[in-house]
């Protein structure tokens, strides 16, 4: 977005620069000191002016940078350059502003790819709806049993001006990036990327489900050894076909089918390579086992493959593949088996947040009686509930915008018993639990993948699935 003046990447060149940073929070706040030590000259500009923000601001306001908080709509004169915060949306004045005035306008990852050493470490990026930290983390355990220097860095924890800026020298990155990242990266160019799916989401950010793959699809810009999709999501496979590529760049699938050449899949419980082998016509190197990937459900499987395949693109051996998948955990809500009680399984999926995730979710168990519910994002409910009718026991709801799933629980699994749970205080999950236990019946799963942010009635999903978790625990006493 924007024209006109441009800042080469060059630390030296942000001297005596008027740069704005759009936004406190997670990535402003190191943004901003990494550009006011650069010699430039930063002013933030926040929409919120709340205890947090004004404890953020006295820490940067003590380095000598100038903060406005409560105007985050107004383009500070003589602003060279603004660099957002990855939430801030592309419709907001401020960027109309920096429009009509030619001013540039980037995100905190264009800034860490700008600002990286010319010898630093080769990306290898991923993005998509769902799956990105697992398989990010995936990547990294692959790449560290390989013997590789690594981190997963980007919209998972560490953030990548630290990485590119630090002391630690790395041998390649794990990355994971967002699609409000992706928008304002527009120069980054990954050694090789995945985009692991797509399905609607975040689209009161990006406007249409086209910008929103437009965005994701940037990933693939200027790779330089594979381009990886998925088989069974063909939007994906689109998007590799209309990137802009260097000469020699591959596209290569993941399936969790029988593989054809230049795709990684599964074969009889093994994970394959038919895209990094010499003879990919006639040939195949095994991977690993199925049960080396923890937990081993489809989707997981999926994600598996894909950081199977990025990780190979850099020339990781078969055997690193196998180890980095034994070695790996997953992060705490995420298809996580809590406890059996009374021959019921128990299990934490709070991280599913919409209902692509939950989709995917419920294909891994059977018969379910599902827990779900919150806030909607403005999705709606009837394909995943017609997709999963068959393997419904029953179903209690939680959360504000319950209603939504109920109705397609009427219109599509209208012989499923449904508990609908008006309440959110802070007993509401231990009595979904209890009310699950009622309808479950012994080699059931009670499921908790809500389809559905959490904001509502807990401060974010690890909180979510702690109060899930704590309920079975309950239970079980």
């Amino acid at each position: 977005m924007g024209s006109g003046k441009v800042i080469s990447s060059a630390p030296s060149e942000f001297r005596g620069k008027h740069i704005t940073v759009a936004g406190l929070g997670v990535s402003g706040v190191p943004a901003a000191k990494v550009l006011h030590g650069l010699g430039a000259h930063v002013t933030v500009v926040n929409d919120g002016d709340d205890e947090r923000a004004r404890a953020q601001a006295a820490e940067l306001e003590q380095l000598g940078v100038t903060v406005r908080l409560g105007d985050g709509a107004t383009l500070p004169e003589g602003t060279d350059l603004i660099v957002t915060a990855p939430g801030w949306k592309p419709d907001k004045p401020l960027f109309a502003a920096a429009e009509r005035a030619g001013v540039p306008v980037w995100g905190d990852v264009e800034l860490a790819w700008r600002l990286r050493r010319p010898d630093s470490a080769p990306w290898l990026a991923v993005t998509g709806t769902n799956g990105k930290t697992t398989t990010v983390q995936m990547l990294a355990s692959i790449l560290e049993a390989a013997g590789l220097r690594t981190a997963a860095v980007g919209n998972i924890g560490v953030s990548l001006l630290d990485a590119v800026l630090g002391e630690e020298e790395y041998d390649v990155l794990a990355v994971e990036l967002s699609s409000y990242q992706l928008h304002w990266a527009p120069s980054l160019r990954a050694h090789s990327a995945v985009v692991l799916n797509l399905a609607p989401d975040h689209l009161d950010w990006h406007g249409s489900l086209q910008a929103y793959a437009a965005d994701k699809g940037r990933i693939y810009e200027g790779n330089r050894v594979a381009c990886v999709y998925n088989v069974a999501d063909k939007a994906t496979e689109d998007l590799v076909r209309e990137a802009d590529v260097e000469e020699g760049c591959r596209a290569v699938g993941f399936t969790l089918g029988t593989p054809g050449p230049s795709q990684l899949g599964v074969v009889e419980g093994i994970l394959v390579d038919r895209a990094f082998v010499e003879d990919r016509y006639r040939s195949a190197q095994e991977l690993a086992e199925v049960s080396d990937v923890n937990p081993p459900a489809p989707h997981n499987v999926a994600n598996a493959l894909a950081a199977a395949a990025l990780a190979r693109a850099f020339g990781v051996p078969a055997t690193a593949v196998r180890d980095g998948l034994r070695a790996f955990t997953p992060d705490a809500h995420r298809i996580a088996h809590v406890a059996d009680v009374d021959g019921v399984a128990y299990v934490d999926d709070s991280k599913a947040t919409n209902t692509h995730a939950a989709e995917a979710s419920l294909a891994a168990y059977e018969p379910v009686v599902w827990i779900a519910g919150g806030l909607a994002k403005g999705a709606t409910f009837d394909e995943l509930v017609a997709g999963a009718a068959k393997r419904l026991r029953g179903a209690v709801l939680i959360g504000r915008d319950r209603a939504l799933i109920r109705e397609a629980l009427a219109r599509h699994a209208p012989e499923v018993p449904v508990v609908d749970l008006d309440r959110t205080d802070t007993g509401a999950m231990l009595q979904a639990v209890q009310e699950a236990r009622r309808l479950a019946r012994p080699g059931d799963t009670v499921l908790l993948a809500p389809a559905c942010a959490s904001m509502d009635m807990f401060a974010n999903y690890n909180r979510r699935g702690e109060a899930f978790a704590q309920a079975v625990r309950e239970l079980g006493a």
